[in-house]
């Protein structure tokens, strides 16, 4: 079986956010699926399997397998476009939050996915514990996100991976206005056993919206302040949201162990 680690998000090798992403023939057990996470230890290994009419995507954190992954999506289109399928500028993946459509544009990946609902809720004193700084507010909707006053505070947050737990949501994220982007933001997923997800495209379908809204505009130029670092485009148009970005590929390996 082929892997591919992709760095999404970014223009250059070991920066953005690393996925796996695996071509197969046939769907091995859950489990087999689950262990090979496990052992990539990454934020996210992509699987796909070839059908009539696109392919099949599933998504796996070395904790579980998750709905919706949007840096994966991009490393997945990425392979397929650039390895398996390089005559083509389109690819559909069958996904357990329905049909995504991926298109090379502009030199770019852009990605077309559902806008998360959210509302805003209290910001508690947990959340102020939790992150060490008060959050100006807070919403939830899949997951939740948490809204400060500057970005420093956002860039130098080490918060109590402990205390995020029983924070509500999947992925704790948190944003500010960005000095050099619309936006700055990071996402904490200790419930998916990832301390911090590099660059979270999904948690754009909740953070772009929020953006948008404050700059009553539709396209959020937003950049993810971890570590590592990427950059996000993201279009909001009515439910649907467009999250564009580059990728850069770093290995070609083959799995050499049988999952079944």
């Amino acid at each position: 079986m082929k892997q591919y680690i992709i760095d999404a998000f970014t223009d250059r090798p070991f920066s953005g956010n690393p996925a796996a992403v695996c071509i197969m023939d046939e769907w091995p057990a859950d489990a087999s699926m689950m262990k090979l996470a496990r052992e990539n230890n990454l934020s996210e290994t992509a699987f796909l399997v070839k059908e009539k009419q696109g392919w099949h995507l599933r998504w796996f954190t070395p904790g579980t397998e998750v709905d919706l992954c949007g840096h994966a999506t991009l490393a997945s289109s990425f392979a397929v476009l650039n390895y398996i399928e390089p005559d083509q500028n389109e690819v559909h993946f069958h996904t357990r939050s329905g049909e995504l459509i991926i298109r090379r544009k502009n030199g770019l990946y852009e990605m077309e996915f559902p806008v998360y609902e959210q509302e805003e809720i209290p910001v508690t004193d947990l959340m102020e514990q939790a992150f060490g700084t008060r959050p100006e507010k807070a919403y939830l909707g899949v997951d939740l996100v948490c809204v400060f006053d500057n970005e420093e505070a956002v860039r130098k947050m080490r918060p109590d991976q402990n205390l995020l737990v029983r924070l509500p949501g999947r992925i704790q994220n948190v944003t500010a206005k960005g000095k050099e982007t619309d936006c700055v933001s990071r996402s904490f997923c200790p419930k998916l056993a990832i301390a911090e997800d590099p660059v979270c495209g999904s948690a754009h379908c909740q953070i772009a919206p929020y953006w948008a809204s404050v700059y009553e505009k539709n396209e959020i130029h937003a950049y993810q302040a971890s570590a590592r670092g990427g950059y996000l485009t993201c279009t909001v148009d009515g439910n649907q949201i467009k999250i564009s970005g580059n990728a850069v590929i770093v290995a070609v390996s083959e799995i050499l162990a049988v999952l079944q």
